[in-house]
């Protein structure tokens, strides 16, 4: 019978809270880390120097070096430019596109942030699919599984560079840049042939809403996929209506209603999303999207539907739709568009959201905005251009893309970066000194101020990993990680090192699908290491294989920010991930085992 002591039951119980929290979203995962280290301090489980000791860690200090590094690689314009060369493969056969972005995808997260690698191809495999004519719902997974793979292969993947840190508190030597390479190499080349020849028949073939060939067909596909016409209604102002002479932002027509005015008609002329400001006159017709009973409720205002008392709409609305994302590292996440005082500051409007597979059309401005949540926006080109420069919102159009701030400093980003990751192999000096090194050059040689540098930090990110890294410490401090350790090291070991391996690689994984492979890493690490040190297997080749499980985040939209951020442009539900995931995982967990046996020696 096992026996905990009381500071033993304490840690469980804050690592259980911790993951429910984070489980059910009640709060910010970066903050529960926070609660979670001043928790274990108080406590004296931990020291304070270790509570705050996160923050210290090379760990920590590599993830905001990559940070800084990936956004100068993206303003000096490195990443467009290989985005431009995938453009040009445009054309050709399904399969060969999809192992082509695939592939790419999988080749820019060896050397950046996954996050970000997935972002800036989003757009370019968005134009591929125009070009070849295939709907991006083909597209944009393997887009995704790509840089989840290639993220198997290199040091620079956050649950990756957590392993090395845990190992390094554990009294281990840290893993080495290369030290991925042998089972991630078979794994990339595994999912890659599985995509091209198998997976490309289980991949959705639905009506996508980005898809199209002109501004006007853009509209159209839009419209559809946002299910729009069936919430698009015509609104006669009659001279007796309380709505005559009262600005839009004073008819409380969304505050009260939930409605979204797209245009106002008024004679011949189009006030196309008008401004908070606009005065509504007598006669004007007003073109609103919203629910029928709440349209029906603006009857008592003193209106009509349509012309004749219907909702035959007697203009035609070719008015510019375009689709924006909310990306991962957007500071307006958590906030609402009336909050940020969308429309009065670029003049768009947004008439629905996609989020996990739905279509919302009314209520859109009171939404707390989520990464990865998809708005269709209504307006001019101009204000599309506008929006497109704002590093919070990601506008799906290519001609629309940020341009690179500083694109004749291309080459010196390239070679700074270069030179830090062979000297990292060639282990001249430890990996994270390097990269804060090139991160600080990059700065110095003017391939980004010190102010983009601060803001390129996904700082929600940096806190996750320094607060819970106080979890680990008090895991070890308590015995706990040795105590259950031992518990997986009974159960599993008896039955071979193999068979050990492959029950760790399961376990992380499915704690991977339901909080993502940052906080996984965090959680099973200690516990996964503690047993190899206990069982004599070598430890390294266990934290590559629970890292590997942190990167296999397929089967579930949630497991990973990639994920989340294709789901609106795609037209994803949360089937498409868990029929595709299961043999995408199952083949990365062969391939694993596959360089466990021939490249660690483990039988």
């Amino acid at each position: 019978m096992i026996t905990l002591s009381s500071e033993q039951i304490f840690v469980l119980i804050i690592a259980g809270a911790a993951l429910l929290l984070i489980l059910t979203n009640r709060l910010r995962s970066d903050l529960v880390a926070l609660l979670v280290m001043l928790a274990l301090s108080f406590s004296g489980i931990i020291t304070i120097q270790q509570a705050f000791g996160g923050f210290s860690q090379s760990a920590v200090i590599t993830i905001i070096s990559l940070f800084i590094i990936t956004h100068a690689l993206e303003e000096t314009g490195v990443i467009s430019w290989i985005a431009n060369r995938l453009k040009q493969f445009g054309g050709g056969q399904e399969n060969r596109m999809i192992g082509l972005v695939m592939g790419t995808g999988a080749g820019l997260a060896l050397f950046m942030n996954i996050i970000a690698a997935g972002a800036v191809l989003l757009p370019a495999v968005i134009g591929v699919a125009r070009e070849s004519r295939l709907r991006p719902s083909k597209l944009l997974i393997p887009l995704s599984y790509g840089t989840l793979i290639g993220a198997t292969a290199t040091y620079f993947a956050t649950a990756n560079i957590v392993m090395s840190t845990i190992l390094i508190q554990q009294g281990e030597p840290p893993l080495n840049i290369i030290d991925f390479l042998p089972t991630g190499i078979p794994i990339i080349c595994a999912g890659l042939l599985f995509m091209i020849f198998i997976g490309w028949r289980l991949l959705p073939d639905r009506v996508s809403h980005v898809q199209r060939e002109t501004a006007a067909t853009l509209s159209r596909s839009l419209a559809e996929a946002y299910q729009l016409d069936e919430r698009l209604w015509e609104v006669k102002v009659l001279p007796t209506s309380q709505l005559v002479n009262v600005p839009l932002s004073e008819s409380n027509i969304g505050e009260e209603l939930g409605l979204t005015v797209l245009s106002i008609w008024r004679g011949h002329d189009a006030l196309l999303t008008p401004s908070p400001h606009e005065v509504i006159h007598a006669g004007d017709m007003l073109l609103i999207t919203g629910r029928q009973d709440r349209v029906s409720q603006l009857l008592s205002w003193g209106v009509i539907l349509g012309r004749n008392g219907d909702n035959k709409l007697s203009h035609q609305y070719n008015v510019d739709l375009t689709e924006v994302l909310i990306p991962p590292r957007s500071h307006i996440i958590g906030k609402t568009l009336q909050e940020l005082r969308f429309r009065d500051r670029f003049g768009l409007t947004s008439v629905a959201l996609w989020r996990n597979g739905r279509s919302y059309r009314t209520d859109v401005g009171k939404f707390k905005l989520e990464e990865g949540d998809a708005l269709l926006m209504v307006g001019s080109p101009r204000k599309i251009e506008t929006l497109a420069h704002d590093a919070d919102y990601m506008v799906l159009e290519s001609s629309h893309a940020r341009r690179p701030r500083h694109p004749e400093k291309a080459i010196i980003a390239l070679i700074l970066f270069a030179a830090a990751i062979i000297l990292s192999i060639l282990e001249i000096a430890p990996t994270a000194q390097l990269m804060l090194a090139a991160a600080v050059g990059m700065i110095l040689t003017g391939c980004l101020s010190a102010d983009e540098a601060y803001r390129a930090v996904e700082w929600r990110v940096v806190f996750l990993i320094a607060g819970m890294l106080s979890l680990t410490a008090a895991m070890t401090n308590t015995g706990l990680d040795a105590l259950i350790g031992g518990i997986l090291t009974d159960t599993f070991a008896p039955f071979g090192d193999l068979f050990f391996v492959a029950a760790i690689f399961l376990m992380t994984m499915f704690v991977t699908q339901i909080t993502t492979g940052q906080v996984a890493s965090l959680v099973m690490g200690p516990i996964v290491i503690a047993a190899a040190l206990q069982v004599g297997i070598n430890s390294h080749a266990v934290a590559v294989a629970a890292a590997t499980a942190c990167a296999a985040a397929f089967m579930t939209p949630v497991a990973h920010p990639v994920n989340a951020l294709i789901m609106g442009p795609g037209g994803y539900k949360p089937t498409d991930f868990l029929r595709i995931g299961i043999p995408m995982t199952a083949l990365v967990f062969g391939a694993l085992l596959f360089g466990m046996i021939v490249f660690w020696g483990i039988r």
